[in-house]
């Protein structure tokens, strides 16, 4: 096709998106006077209009209630959080009690590694990829170290067997059979941050278990991406942030599930009075009685203005719900796979697996002539209002997410790497 012909057909693809009308519940970033082509989701998800009603609601309700607000008029402080269980546990294929909305990634990282990470002398090791995001490894370096463990010996990370940087699910399996007698845990992403992949949940989890160890997994990348099942998947906990796909603000607060069969739990656990239950929390006794589930996990009570953005974007997840939005994502990342197969050949390879399972949103481009070029592109995109993310040493993530972006959106990218290429 030429350039006319393929904006042509972009165009007749967003007039029949059925998905076309979320578009305009965003807020987009504008550069000369026109939108933004926003590829960002993966970072930060854009804004939802709904988002500032929500907080200003909160805002107004302590300028009139101040502390009443916490028992009083609509969406009461005290159960505020209970507001988003339900659409959350939607989102991630949960029970409501499996879920709730606390901390950040890596602080429940934390809190549930005290209770599932507990190793002994004869299964002292956990198992993660090679090249996870650094707060992953920090956070499990540091676990194995607090235990008198050696992380040279018992931080065992699995070094990608495909080309570009994938795990094939043999090499996965292979790994855990081979350490499993050792393994305390495995601990695995959704999707890979840096290549994009996408994993089966539910086949590592299986794996795991079928060798004794625990199955957690940090779906920072995967939440609101992928239509998750974590209660079907069998992980006994998981992980992840909302300020991504999850469009619930820079620094949302996160995300957690522990599945039902951790419910009653006698594990030990860092306690607070937030995780009490409810029923006798303010009788304010000595003796820690966790709530069932995972709420029994929080320490404090949760930020009510941070979880003001996450309630407006769990709307607009529950008016189109998950099928739709992969539906769409597949589309459209498929479509920018194309067009770059198709016209950029010469200058990208595409890094995250091309089969529609093995990803979700994310492509990641690595640019032919290595990170000095990969930079000019990178820059040249910026310059021209065309946002996506950069990751060391040499990839550009693009992510089409369907909630906001269109083919046209594509389209525009493909031609201004063209017009770099070509040097127009």
């Amino acid at each position: 096709m030429q350039n006319s012909d393929i904006r042509r057909h972009a165009e007749t693809l967003d007039a029949a998106d059925p998905l076309r009308a979320l578009r305009a519940k965003f807020l987009i970033p504008r550069h000369g006077g026109q939108d933004q082509l926003y590829f960002c989701g993966n970072s930060l998800g854009l804004q939802p209009l709904g988002a500032r009603v929500h907080v200003e609601e909160v805002l107004d309700k302590w300028a009139h209630e101040a502390v009443e607000g916490h028992f009083t008029g609509q969406a009461q402080w005290m159960p505020y959080h209970e507001l988003v269980r339900e659409p959350l546990a939607r989102a991630v294929g949960a029970e409501p009690s499996e879920v709730v909305a606390m901390n950040s990634l890596t602080a429940n990282l934390h809190l549930l590694m005290v209770s599932f990470y507990r190793p002994t002398r004869e299964r002292p090791a956990i198992l993660m990829e090679a090249g996870a995001f650094p707060s992953d490894r920090y956070a499990l370096e540091s676990q194995v170290r607090f235990h008198g463990f050696d992380p040279a010996t018992d931080l065992i990370e699995l070094e990608p067997d495909e080309a570009d940087g994938t795990f094939s699910m043999a090499a996965i399996a292979n790994a855990i059979e081979h350490h499993g007698p050792r393994l305390a845990l495995v601990l695995w992403p959704g999707v890979q941050y840096r290549s994009g992949q996408a994993f089966d949940l539910t086949e590592i989890a299986r794996l795991a278990h079928a060798q004794g160890a625990i199955a957690g997994f940090d779906l920072a990348h995967a939440a609101g991406n992928l239509p998750l099942r974590l209660h079907d998947s069998g992980a006994d906990f998981a992980v992840w942030c909302h300020y991504k796909y999850m469009n619930s603000g820079p620094g949302a607060v996160a995300g957690a599930f522990v599945h039902a069969r951790h419910a009653h739990s006698e594990r030990p656990r860092f306690a607070g009075w937030w995780g009490h239950e409810k029923e006798t929390r303010f009788q304010m006794g000595p003796r820690f009685v966790p709530t069932a589930g995972a709420d029994g996990w929080q320490l404090s009570n949760p930020p009510i203005l941070g979880l003001a953005p996450l309630r407006a974007s769990l709307e607009l997840f529950d008016d189109v719900g998950m099928a739709a939005l992969r539906e769409k994502s597949e589309k459209l990342t498929g479509w920018l796979e194309t067009l770059i197969r198709a016209r950029l050949a010469d200058i990208l390879t595409i890094a995250t697996p091309p089969q529609p399972g093995r990803r979700g949103c994310q492509l990641s481009l690595r640019v032919h002539g290595g990170r000095t070029r990969g930079r000019e592109l990178f820059e040249h995109l910026g310059a021209h209002g065309i946002i996506g993310d950069w990751r060391e040493p040499d990839v550009i993530r693009i992510s089409p997410t369907p909630m906001y972006n269109t083919y046209s959106d594509v389209v525009g990218f493909v031609e201004a790497v063209e017009a770099w290429r070509d040097g127009r």
